[in-house]
């Protein structure tokens, strides 16, 4: 059975909705951020020397990193390919993996750039107008590839783990106001019955 370790208030959220998705039995470990620094503490950092999560365990096995977890729940659970292509069809496969790796490769840190500096109070002269560039380039072609889909790829895949994982952060930053079809991406996502039981379950 996979054990999931879950810092509240992040990214793991969505590997807890992840499990949900695909009917997989897992064991959660709850853990609190800091309430001064917002970081994980020593209990986090005991399982893991990063102290980062999403981080899971499955037997001998321990994995961290979003994307990497995603395709080993998936290529362990999805044996049917409703959520993933399969790698011999090597093209929608790279397509796939191209959205899968994205969301943390790229669009991640211009959020935690504005988020750092809204937590500060503070427009940095640099560091705001870079942010702030890199989101509206992001999150357009983010909005352009949507286009008219449900979902980030058409039918609901592993990609939208990520993807709306950064549409949420977004959110939270306020940063989706010009984005209108993204903010409905992301209530769709929400209103899946396994992101409701991902959020009955990891938020207490």
């Amino acid at each position: 059975m996979i054990k999931l370790h879950h810092l509240k208030i992040g990214r793991s959220l969505f590997t807890v909705w992840l499990l949900e998705e695909v009917g997989a039995e897992y064991e959660l470990e709850i853990y609190s951020r800091d309430p001064e620094t917002m970081r994980s503490q020593s209990d986090l950092k005991a399982v893991h020397p990063l102290g980062k999560s999403p981080v899971i365990e499955d037997g001998e096995l321990m994995l961290s990193e979003s994307g990497v977890i995603t395709s080993y729940v998936l290529a362990k659970y999805d044996l049917e390919n409703k959520f993933h292509p399969d790698y011999n069809d090597q093209s929608n496969w790279a397509h796939y993996q191209q959205w899968l790796t994205y969301p943390e490769g790229s669009v991640f840190a211009p959020l935690l750039l504005k988020m750092l500096t809204l937590r500060s109070g503070v427009d940095h002269p640099v560091i705001s107008p870079f942010s702030d560039a890199e989101i509206a380039l992001h999150f357009g072609h983010i909005e352009d590839k949507l286009a008219d889909n449900e979902f980030i790829l058409g039918e609901f895949s592993g990609a939208d783990f990520g993807v709306a994982y950064v549409v949420s952060m977004a959110s939270r930053l306020g940063q989706l106001s010009a984005y209108p079809s993204l903010e409905k991406y992301l209530k769709r996502c929400m209103q899946r019955p396994a992101f409701q039981r991902a959020i009955e379950r990891a938020i207490e």
